[in-house]
């Protein structure tokens, strides 16, 4: 699957779960780590997770495996899916560590 399906696929799936400020970074010519960021956030410990089961499943679903980190915790959940990384971020965390100043070509997704 290409990097750019599978970002559209991404932000279906935090959107599904409602993720609020869904913001998406095109960082293939500059990075290689990964071709895509999304930065999304959650207003509760559920709905992170929520969202973060979601982003697993739909990988699951397209023979993909998702690396989760910080699940638990549910304050800033990790979620790394082939070439798209996926920061799901409680409000409060994402305000703090704000991590869309990284990013000076970022692209807010209507949803």
């Amino acid at each position: 699957m290409k990097s750019v399906q599978l970002v559209q696929l991404m932000i279906e799936a935090c959107d599904d779960k409602r993720a609020e400020d869904i913001m998406k970074f095109d960082v293939t010519g500059s990075s290689s780590v990964t071709d895509y960021y999304i930065i999304c956030h959650g207003t509760s410990d559920r709905q992170v997770q929520a969202i973060a089961d979601e982003i697993k499943e739909v990988a699951k679903d397209n023979d993909i495996e998702a690396v989760v980190e910080g699940y638990r915790e549910a304050k800033w959940i990790l979620c790394d899916v082939n070439n798209v990384v996926v920061h799901v971020f409680h409000k409060p965390e994402r305000e703090y560590y704000n991590l869309e100043r990284l990013f000076k070509n970022g692209e807010h997704v209507e949803v």
